[in-house]
C-alpha cells in the first residue's frame, strides 16, 4: 500500500480536483491518496467527487486555512 501526495496549496478550482482524479487514477487499489490544499470550493467538490466515484473519504482536516483529505482507493 502506498501514500500518494497531491499538493494543491494556493491552487483555484478546477486544478485541485484534477490533480485529485489524476492520483486517484495512478493508485492501486489500497492506496491512499493524501490531497493539500487551500481553496474551500475544492474542499467540498473533492469528497463529493470521491465518493460519486465510488471510494472512501477517510478523513478531512483543517489546520490555519490549510485542509487535507486522505481518500482510500
Amino acid at each position: 500500500m502506498a501514500e500518494i501526495k497531491v499538493n494543491c496549496v494556493n491552487e483555484t478550482c478546477p486544478v485541485p480536483l484534477v490533480e485529485t482524479r489524476k492520483a486517484l487514477r495512478k493508485a492501486s487499489p489500497g492506496d491512499i491518496v493524501v490531497v493539500t490544499g487551500t481553496h474551500p470550493t475544492s474542499k467540498k467538490e473533492i469528497p463529493m467527487a470521491v465518493e460519486a466515484m465510488g471510494l472512501e473519504v477517510l478523513s478531512q482536516e483543517e489546520k490555519k486555512g490549510v485542509w487535507t483529505i486522505k481518500i482510500k482507493k
